[in-house]
C-alpha cells in the first residue's frame, strides 16, 4: 500500500470516529494502529503504509466499527497505558483514567520525601490493578495490600502484578472494604479511587463510561456512600501519622470538607486539583 491510501484510511476513519462523537478520533486511530502494527506513534507515520497488510486492515475497520458504537477502546483492545505502563484491562474493571495518576504521582512522592522505608500500602477497590503495580512498580521496598470485592477484578489485577514482575510484593485480598483486612494490620497509606458518582449523574454519563461495571462508579444518591465509609474506618487501620489519600467527584469537595471537618482523628485536610482544576484528590492525616 502506498503512503496516500494509507493516509486517505486514516483520515476517513478519524471522520467516522468524529462523526459518532468521539473527540479524540486522531489520537484514537493512532492508538489503533500502534496496537496493530506494534510500533510507536512516529513509526506509524514513516512505516504504517509499508506494514500493513488485507488482514491487518480488515482488522482496522472492525475496531472502528465496533469504536463508532461508543463502547470504550481500551475494552476493544484488552489494554490501557497508564503511569507509562501497558495494562490488561477487561469489561470486569473499570477503564483506567489520566486523573488516577494524580493520586499515584501524590502517594509516590509522599513515600518519598517522608523518607518511609518498606511503606505498607492498603489500595481498596483495585481493579485493573494500576494503582497498586504503579506503586510497587515506583517503590521497590513497598509492601501492597490491594483488595476487591470483585473476584474478577483480583484476577486481572494478579495479571497485570505478573505482568510488571510486582507481583510478589502484592497480597491480594477479596473484600468489602477493610472487612477482611486484619483488625491489627496496620499501614503508613491507604489509597482509594473508589466510586463516588450520584446515582441522578449516572444517568448522564457517556456510553464510553457506562461501559465500566456500575459497581465502580455508584455510590449512593449523592456518591458519597463509599467515601463516608472510607473516611470512617481508615483510622483504625493507619499507623500513627499515616495517610489516606483518595479521589472525589467534581462536586464533592464541600461534602468532604464538612465530613472530615466532623471526624476529629483527622488533624488536616489537603486537596489536589486535576489538570482541569478540579478538586480530585483527597489528602487526610491522622
Amino acid at each position: 500500500m502506498d503512503k496516500t491510501e494509507f493516509l486517505q484510511i486514516c483520515k476517513a476513519s478519524e471522520k467516522r470516529l468524529a462523526d459518532a462523537g468521539i473527540y479524540s478520533a486522531t489520537a484514537e486511530v493512532e492508538i489503533i494502529w500502534e496496537y496493530l502494527l506494534e510500533v510507536d506513534r512516529l513509526n506509524v507515520y514513516l512505516h504504517g503504509a509499508e506494514l500493513v497488510d488485507d488482514k491487518i486492515i480488515k482488522r482496522f475497520n472492525e475496531i472502528i466499527d465496533k469504536r463508532i458504537t461508543r463502547y470504550p477502546l481500551q475494552f476493544i483492545l484488552g489494554e490501557a497505558y497508564f503511569y507509562g505502563r501497558r495494562f490488561v484491562v477487561t469489561p470486569d474493571v473499570m477503564a483506567p483514567t489520566p486523573e488516577t495518576e494524580l493520586l499515584c504521582e501524590l502517594a509516590i512522592n509522599y513515600i518519598k520525601n517522608e523518607n518511609i522505608n518498606y511503606p505498607d500500602i492498603l489500595d481498596i477497590g483495585v481493579g485493573s490493578g494500576v494503582i497498586s503495580v504503579t506503586i510497587a512498580s515506583e517503590l521497590p521496598d513497598a509492601k501492597l495490600t490491594s483488595i476487591d470485592i470483585s473476584d474478577k477484578a483480583i484476577e486481572v489485577t494478579k495479571e497485570n502484578a505478573n505482568n510488571h514482575n510486582v507481583i510478589d510484593r502484592i497480597d491480594f485480598v477479596l473484600s468489602d472494604r477493610f472487612k477482611n483486612v486484619p483488625s491489627k494490620k496496620k499501614f503508613d497509606l491507604i489509597l482509594s479511587n473508589p466510586p463516588y458518582i450520584s446515582e441522578e449523574d449516572y444517568k448522564e454519563l457517556e456510553p464510553e463510561v457506562l461501559a465500566d461495571p456500575k459497581i465502580s462508579l455508584v455510590s449512593g444518591i449523592k456518591g458519597m456512600d463509599m467515601i463516608e465509609l472510607l473516611v470512617s474506618e481508615a483510622p483504625g487501620y493507619m499507623k500513627e501519622n499515616g495517610r489516606l489519600m483518595f479521589e472525589i467527584g467534581y462536586n464533592q469537595a464541600d461534602l468532604v470538607y464538612e465530613l472530615t471537618g466532623k471526624d476529629k482523628r483527622y488533624r488536616s485536610i489537603t486537596m489536589l486539583k486535576d489538570l482541569n482544576d478540579i478538586d480530585r484528590v483527597v489528602i487526610l492525616s491522622i
